[in-house]
């Protein structure tokens, strides 16, 4: 009888405090649970205040793009967005409420995962499973890129398949290129010194790693990055998590965007979240496999 009492007392109690022990570990719910505690009672006051965004335009299909979608960026040049997609590579242009405005086929770049302006006509594309980033010129009249055409730099950091470079942010005062490794282990890289601008100096190139700011990115994966000039904050978009991160310029959280149903709005979860970008209003855009468009501003 003692046998089978301590039988029941391990089934019934010891296992489901195991399993929710190892689902609090692995989804960081300890830590995001600690977090929305400390940021209930004491708000961040120099923070953009994710959490006072709401969504104007929601799951909005991208009329004639079926293929998944992938990144997102905004020029301020042309006061638009840019993506990619991966299964029939391609960069779009498309306008601030979601409608194509221009298709631009892409070769030779492998895996196109990510894109980010860095500068007029300029981007930078990633490759995710060889780890390139790729710095491409776009002017009105360019009927295709071509990666061997372009500036390229390969890192090979931690090669991991398809679990790579996800996404990338740019700080134009700093110089900085973040570039987001997706997982296993999840890592947001500083590249300076790529792009190239200035011919006059020696190319120099320069990874930088901060590991007490990734540690204390409490998401499963990344997905995406966009970098606040106005603030000098960075957002992380986690798409297992369906969340956005904004840290500090000391890699601390400061607030929070959730992408679930009843939260920001939303009438129903954000399925797959894989861009982010924002204007220079405040406006965030988020795009969503396969081709869903979302807008969110703060009210």
């Amino acid at each position: 009888m003692r046998r089978s009492h301590r039988l029941f007392f391990v089934f019934i109690v010891l296992v489901p405090l195991l399993v929710l022990g190892v689902a609090g570990h692995e989804f960081r719910l300890f830590e995001r649970g600690w977090f929305n505690l400390k940021t209930w009672w004491q708000p961040a006051e120099q923070s953009i205040g994710l959490d006072r965004y709401q969504v104007a335009i929601e799951a909005q299909p991208i009329e004639g793009l079926d293929d998944d979608i992938s990144a997102l960026t905004y020029d301020p040049d042309r006061k638009s967005l840019f993506t990619v997609t991966n299964a029939k590579s391609e960069l779009i242009e498309l306008s601030l409420d979601g409608r194509i405005l221009r298709r631009v086929p892409l070769t030779g770049f492998g895996d196109p995962e990510a894109v980010e302006y860095v500068g007029p006509n300029s981007y930078v594309i990633t490759d995710e499973r060889e780890q390139r980033l790729i710095r491409v010129r776009l002017d009105d009249d360019t009927p295709f890129l071509d990666a061997n055409d372009a500036e390229q730099l390969s890192l090979g950091i931690g090669l991991n398949g398809n679990k790579g470079f996800e996404g990338l942010a740019y700080d134009s005062v700093g110089k900085r290129l973040f570039v987001a490794k997706e997982r296993d282990p999840m890592m947001i890289y500083e590249v300076h010194g790529f792009p190239h601008d200035n011919p006059d100096k020696p190319y120099a190139v320069h990874v930088l790693q901060d590991r007490k700011r990734d540690r204390r990115l409490f998401v499963r994966d990344l997905s995406s990055l966009q970098f606040d000039e106005r603030s000098g904050h960075l957002m992380a978009l986690s798409d297992e998590s369906r969340l956005v991160l904004e840290l500090d310029v000391q890699g601390r959280p400061l607030s929070t965007l959730s992408l679930r149903k009843g939260f920001q709005g939303l009438q129903r979860n954000v399925p797959q979240a894989e861009g982010i970008a924002m204007d220079d209003a405040g406006t965030i855009y988020l795009v969503s496999e396969p081709n869903l468009f979302y807008v969110f501003r703060q009210p």
